[in-house]
């Protein structure tokens, strides 16, 4: 499986931007696709994930209420819309796949190129 992420850019503070992430090959019922984000001189971190087959979401504290993480079946893609954002929300935004509901990122094996996300105040 390849991941593709997108959709990143320049917002303002309390601005919205959507990433996609798209997925080539076969994505399993029993698979998890999450989201992480890597700030500048910061570690990695646990953004949202949702269960392929049931649509069950996980959020980081961070982002609950509002960050929503969905997907599209048909599609093979995942998106993340990101609402009300803050200058803290300013990260590289990766998608990430894994076999097993988790949010922790070594258990996810298939990683996407990221996307940059950088919001002003």
């Amino acid at each position: 499986v390849q991941l593709q992420a997108s959709g990143g850019g320049l917002v303002q503070a309390g601005d919205s931007l959507r990433l996609s992430c798209s997925a080539s090959g076969r994505i399993y019922s029993s698979h998890i696709m999450g989201w992480f984000r890597q700030a500048p001189g910061k570690e990695r971190e646990f953004v949202a994930n949702i269960r392929w087959s049931t649509r069950a979401t996980t959020y980081a504290d961070s982002v609950k209420g509002r960050f929503t993480i969905s997907k599209v079946s048909a599609t093979n893609t995942v998106y993340l819309q990101m609402d009300s954002l803050k200058p803290e929300d300013s990260a590289i935004y990766y998608c990430a796949k894994a076999n097993s509901l988790s949010s922790r990122e070594r258990d996810y094996m298939w990683w996407g190129q990221g996307t940059e996300v950088t919001v002003s105040s």
